[in-house]
């Protein structure tokens, strides 16, 4: 009981001198994974029972709750059952089940394609919905786990280095060095999977599995045999004691559902994960210090250990240019890790000098940026809908592979929210507003002008008459901000090196494919 009193104050001590990029990395993490779903909830990323806000309208609509009772259904013994059960108790359960699952995580997206071929004929609708899975299963890989080895990278830090960046969740893609560590991470989902199936053994496996994504976070190089064993060996006799730890904060959590996940955003995801990145220090430095077994895999000390002035500087008069490409412009930033230091070195060509999110653009790369964020704005929202639902956008505004929505929101971005860029609290909220306010107004002038519903969010937490949502406003204020501070300004420097007529010829070819597009969007409306 006191050594969790302990791990929970040096918890809250870790986060409160960086409590905001705390909550920042959580909701990120929210945002882009299925590791909080209770706060992707809240924000109202998927839609809900139907049988709270109204019957779906079709297979996209379908909550997780409502996929799970049809493949029920097909089952007469469960069929049955269920009949019996009152229907406020099923819709109280099935708002449950939608608050504490993703509906983008891979199982759903199984779930929806195992559905569609029992109650359907196999079509398109179900390639789409295989092609959602696919999608589903290599985000998971190469994103979900990529960016939770990320998380605990950044709390692992932040627990000696104040002023450690949120950009920290990123570092495995800044080292090129992916692979290896999904790789390790899809053997752990896949063994925890199979040890579901027995029950107890899954939840065995579970925290003997638990420290595998902090010992990738310390050592992104270590062998699938070797975080195994390492995990196995650190929660030998200690899986109890981090069960107990989970189970503390079981009334944090019931307290959260009936807030949606809002106590989950500001207070209990980061404060869990503090907690956790504690615990793992406190069997980390039992581990070293008892030299067991492949303790020498344990390879971070200025994890614990904060390097002095001094010794920064003697270490860098002895760096190895071989060894890594920071020489020339790693500094020493106060109160942050030496990256330089660093175990695993990134390639010459990952070192880049930092992004100037202030910096001026020409017209022509105006125009550029305008169709460049249309496309990315059009592939977004077709990703999206197969990994959220399976299925493509029932209709897009043009023909083209292009939404000139986005990329008006980038243009304001760039002419307007820019000079805002040192305070990135303030350019989200600009950039929330922003976009809620166009998409609002396109859907309504759509509906006005020409009759047609572009958007329909009437199932899902917190939206304004069907045409916006608190969900797809975050999700489009985080990528103004993407765009902002490192798309924009990265596709810019490409885009300059090319001559002056390849840019004017770039621009002109765009224009007048995009000016084709609506006027025969127009025609076909009319």
């Amino acid at each position: 009981m006191g050594k969790r009193k302990d791990l929970k104050k040096k918890a809250r001590l870790s986060i409160r001198q960086s409590y905001w990029r705390a909550v920042s990395v959580c909701f990120l993490i929210a945002m882009m994974t299925t590791t909080y779903p209770a706060t992707t909830t809240f924000f109202g990323f998927h839609a809900v029972s139907g049988g709270i806000l109204g019957e779906p309208s079709g297979l996209s609509d379908l909550s997780n709750s409502d996929v799970m009772m049809q493949i029920a259904g097909q089952f007469d013994s469960v069929e049955n059952v269920l009949q019996a059960v009152p229907r406020p108790v099923i819709e109280a359960g099935g708002l449950v089940v939608d608050i504490c699952t993703s509906a983008s995580s891979f199982l759903f997206s199984v779930l929806r394609a195992v559905n569609a071929f029992i109650s359907e004929e196999p079509g398109p609708a179900a390639v789409f919905l295989v092609v959602g899975v696919i999608l589903s299963l290599l985000a998971k890989i190469f994103i979900s786990n990529i960016l939770k080895i990320g998380e605990h990278r950044f709390f692992m830090e932040t627990r000696k280095y104040g002023q450690t960046q949120i950009a920290k969740i990123f570092f495995l893609y800044k080292l090129r060095c992916i692979w290896h560590p999904a790789w390790v991470m899809l053997c752990r989902s896949v063994c925890q999977t199979l040890w579901n199936l027995t029950i107890a053994g899954g939840i065995i496996k579970h925290y003997e599995y638990s420290m595998i994504p902090f010992i990738l976070a310390e050592n992104p190089k270590i062998g699938r045999k070797k975080a195994f064993m390492l995990s196995k060996q650190m929660m030998r006799n200690n899986k109890w004691k981090l069960f107990l730890l989970d189970l503390s904060f079981l009334g944090w959590r019931l307290v959260s559902l009936l807030t949606l996940g809002i106590l989950d955003f500001l207070l209990v995801n980061p404060y869990m994960a503090g907690c956790k990145t504690e615990f793992y220090f406190s069997l980390r430095r039992n581990y070293v210090l008892s030299r067991c077994s492949g303790y020498e895999y344990l390879n971070d000390p200025y994890l614990e250990h904060v390097p002095s002035e001094d010794e920064l500087l003697i270490s860098k008069a002895l760096y190895d240019d071989s060894q890594g490409p920071y020489t020339k412009i790693s500094y020493f930033a106060p109160e942050q890790y030496p990256v330089f230091l660093f175990s695993v070195q990134p390639p010459a060509r990952a070192v880049r000098d930092p992004v100037k999110a202030q910096r001026k653009y020409d017209w022509i790369s105006y125009i550029f940026l305008f169709f460049v964020f249309s496309i990315l704005g059009w592939i977004l929202e077709i990703l999206a809908s197969l990994l959220r639902n399976g299925v493509l956008p029932e209709q897009m505004i043009l023909s083209g592979p292009w939404l000139p929505l986005y990329g008006i929101c980038g243009v304001i971005l760039l002419l307007f929210i820019k000079r805002f860029s040192r305070k990135p609290v303030l350019v989200f909220a600009l950039n929330f507003a922003i976009y809620s306010v166009a998409s609002y107004l396109s859907s309504w002038l759509f509906e006005i002008g020409l009759g047609l519903q572009v958007r329909d969010y009437d199932n899902y937490f917190l939206n304004l008459n069907g045409r916006i949502y608190l969900g797809g406003s975050t999700a489009l204020a985080l990528l103004g901000c993407a765009f902002l501070y490192y798309i924009a300004p990265r596709l810019t420097d490409w885009f300059l090196k090319r001559s002056r007529g390849e840019r004017v010829l770039t621009c002109l070819a765009l224009t007048c494919l995009g000016i084709a597009d609506v006027v025969f969007t127009i025609l076909t409306k009319i």
